[in-house]
């Protein structure tokens, strides 16, 4: 686990820093090695080591729900861990403009009676002023990737898309 740097009156000290406009964040290469940790170990996921650079006030939206607050995140990662066998995530591409951040990624995700099921999405991280994450969106088509992987019913998901949605 890595070490979290505190200053001398307690408050977070953010590590191994980009600099833009004088203000420190994680960099990209240390993202891709706190992501990498995460969720690419045997078995279930472990975020321990990535709740330090959260800021208290995170705001957390994906397309099932939105999560304010530290400790209602640090909730929602242990539903996640509980309901998954194993969880997988494969970063194709990483970007920053100065606060922002955005991943591009696959997800497999194992559940306790079904096959490993790929998910495609993204992740856009926001930083506070302080160098910690303030937002993360993750966006992905759920049920699109789910349904993809159920043989009869991806050809009929599929098509109703299509014609509903163009």
């Amino acid at each position: 686990m890595d070490h979290v740097p505190l200053r001398a009156d307690g408050q977070f000290e953010p590590p191994a820093a980009d600099h833009t406009d004088d203000t420190v964040f994680l960099s990209t290469d240390k993202i891709l090695e706190l992501w990498s940790k995460t969720y690419n170990t045997d078995g279930k996921p472990d975020w321990s080591h990535l709740f330090p650079y959260y800021h208290p006030d995170i705001v957390f939206q994906d397309s099932i729900q939105r999560i304010d607050g530290f400790s209602e995140f640090q909730a929602m990662c242990g539903r996640l861990t509980d309901r998954c066998k194993s969880l997988r995530m494969d970063i194709v591409s990483l970007a920053r403009h100065d606060k922002v951040v955005m991943m591009d990624w696959i997800m497999t995700m194992s559940f306790k009676k079904y096959p490993n099921t790929p998910i495609y999405g993204a992740t856009k991280l926001t930083f506070h002023e302080d160098g910690r994450i303030i937002e993360q969106r993750d966006y992905y088509d759920l049920w699109g990737d789910i349904f993809n992987g159920i043989p009869k019913f991806k050809k009929h998901y599929r098509k109703f898309m299509r014609k509903k949605f163009g």
